[in-house]
């Protein structure tokens, strides 16, 4: 246990300051190790899906009486428990003669794993899963749901991590602030404590060793959790929060360096309900409608009808604004059952996002149809741009490009997720209209290193100057056809980062909504000369660390209040 003053860093996800004793949320009771082997595997069967049947119904229960913002990721975990293939793996296991608890383990496991191969948003749904798995077990067990222990004063809370269903009914008043060993920057426990205003660190690697009850203090903005601080400490926290709201307060209108250059700033979104939301914010449009929403979880593809009500809302709701859509990004191993091409060895290297589409063709063609019916229906004013995922050939982008264009969509462009597309980027972008870097992804590429595996972690870090370089090369591929990249990944909403990125030769951000001021203040604290001066200094360090500190060592000392 730790038991002296001690500094874990891990990843800031919902800015603030807080300080209190720490409450624990302990492991889940798990798997009966004293339960004997099915002997009658139809039975336990059917044992196991009424458990998973009540984990369901407790879930969309709470989810009506969620925030709109919560609702949709409860009623996504009560689907999980609803899973017909998981209750069939779950038989499966029994028949092979595991207990009725081990078999629910072991099939989620397995379920997981998928998952996890996939990365991205399938990958964070991790989570989720294993709540359901967790959930199920007590219900077979006999025993109280897991979740966080009962809370009577301030306190901050450590987990490995924690699912939405546990994260929702947080009172804010009572956490003030959230710290996991595990999560990611895009996972339900970010977005729901940003939602109601928690501070939260995730990623940080060694909290569980802090003793409950010990003194904690937490910086969710730069993701800093001091263990017995000094009262200097926990006052410097105090004024850094104050001065940061300050700079945020003025930070409104269009993104710009502050020698002029525009930067558009835009938002990620997920669902209409994502777009509704994020254009009634001070942004700039949205660089990233993940379309996959709609797709998941369900039994068959979307209608045309449905996905053109769902693209007018979202272009209707921008208006005159840009939005970029991103076309269907599934995998060969993705719960799609109506889009199931056989399990493959390695799924992220295997038939995902622009594969898939090639393999099933007809789900692209609904759904670029779709989207050319929306853009009729909103009037043809929209600055609507559709982009294809996982593009790596000058082949794939013409393929994209044609069938794009042939339904008269005004600009078409692509992904820049692998090295071979970011080398190539000139080559590629002499075919389409623009291209976005989907920095996570080219991260895991670049560095061959799982963006699930946490051992990993330093590995996937956008300051790695190799994956700098692949920026720097597909912003050279714009500069030769005069065409505009924009960054779609995590990196796009870091102050820090996104200062580098402009001077690398990106001319527009996409970023969760919440991080968009942190972001405009940074640019405007910077001209331009000086983001190109901090890109050449990031792209000659010899490491991570290297090129942060060196990109550290030139803002503006404004700037330390927005980190």
């Amino acid at each position: 246990m730790i038991e002296q003053h001690t500094v874990i860093y891990g990843i800031g996800v919902s800015t603030g300051t807080a300080n209190a004793g720490v409450v624990k949320v302990l492991p889940a009771p798990g798997v009966d190790t004293n339960e004997p082997a099915s002997t009658d595997p139809a039975a336990d069967g059917e044992r196991v899906r009424a458990a998973m049947a009540s984990v369901a119904a407790s879930l969309k229960a709470q989810a009506e009486h969620a925030s709109p913002k919560a609702r949709p990721i409860l009623e996504a975990t009560a689907q999980l428990a609803s899973d017909r293939a998981l209750a069939k793996a779950v038989v499966k296991k029994l028949k092979q003669g595991s207990g009725v608890t081990r078999a629910v383990h072991d099939a989620t496991e397995d379920y997981a794993q998928l998952l996890a191969g996939l990365g991205g948003y399938m990958a964070e749904r991790v989570t989720d899963l294993y709540d359901v798995r967790d959930r199920t077990i007590c219900e077979l067990r006999g025993l109280p749901k897991p979740g966080v222990p009962d809370i009577t004063e301030p306190a901050i809370l450590l987990a490995d991590d924690l699912a939405p269903a546990e994260t929702v009914g947080l009172n804010p008043e009572l956490v003030v602030g959230i710290v996991t060993a595990g999560g990611g920057p895009t996972s339900h426990t970010a977005i729901l404590a940003a939602q109601l205003g928690i501070p939260a660190v995730v990623k940080a690697r060694g909290v569980m060793d802090i003793a409950e009850g010990t003194h904690v203090a937490i910086d969710g903005g730069a993701g800093e959790v001091i263990v017995h601080p000094t009262d200097d400490e926990v006052a410097d926290l105090r004024r850094r929060t104050e001065r940061r709201e300050a700079a945020l307060a003025e930070s409104t209108g269009a993104g710009v360096t502050a020698d002029g250059y525009p930067v558009a700033l835009l938002a990620n979104i997920g669902t209409a309900e994502d777009g509704a939301a994020a254009a009634a914010r001070d942004v700039e449009g949205t660089g990233l409608f993940r379309t996959e929403f709609l797709f998941l979880d369900r039994e068959s593809a979307p209608s045309l009808e449905e996905q053109t009500e769902t693209y007018s809302r979202v272009l209707e709701a921008f208006g005159t604004r840009r939005v970029v859509v991103r076309t269907l990004d599934a995998g060969a191993d993705k719960p799609l059952s109506f889009a199931n091409l056989g399990e493959e060895e390695n799924p992220a290297l295997g038939r995902r996002g622009l594969r898939l589409s090639q393999a099933r063709e007809d789900l692209l063609d609904t759904q670029l149809d779709a989207l050319a019916a929306a853009y009729e229906a909103t009037g043809r004013t929209a600055d609507l741009r559709v982009m294809a995922p996982m593009v790596a050939t000058v082949e794939e982008a013409t393929w994209f490009a044609d069938k794009a264009r042939g339904r008269g969509l005004p600009k078409v462009g692509i992904m820049i997720e692998i090295p071979a597309a970011a080398i190539a980027s000139k080559q590629l972008l002499s075919v389409v209209d623009f291209a976005s870097i989907g920095t996570n992804d080219l991260s895991q590429y670049t560095m061959a290193a799982d963006r699930m595996q946490g051992a990993l972690s330093d590995l996937l870090s956008p300051w790695q100057p190799a994956v700098l370089q692949m920026i720097k090369a597909t912003c050279l591929g714009g500069d030769a056809t005069g065409k505009p990249i924009s960054v779609c990944g995590e990196a796009g909403g870091d102050p820090l980062l996104a200062l580098v990125l402009v001077g690398l030769g990106v001319s527009s951000l996409s970023m969760a909504v919440s991080k968009v001021p942190a972001v405009r203040a940074a640019l405007r604290l910077h001209d331009r000369a000086t983001c190109q001066q901090m890109a050449a200094y990031a792209l000659d360090a010899v490491t991570a660390a290297d090129a942060k500190a060196a990109v550290s060592a030139l803002v503006n000392p404004k700037m330390r209040d927005l980190l």
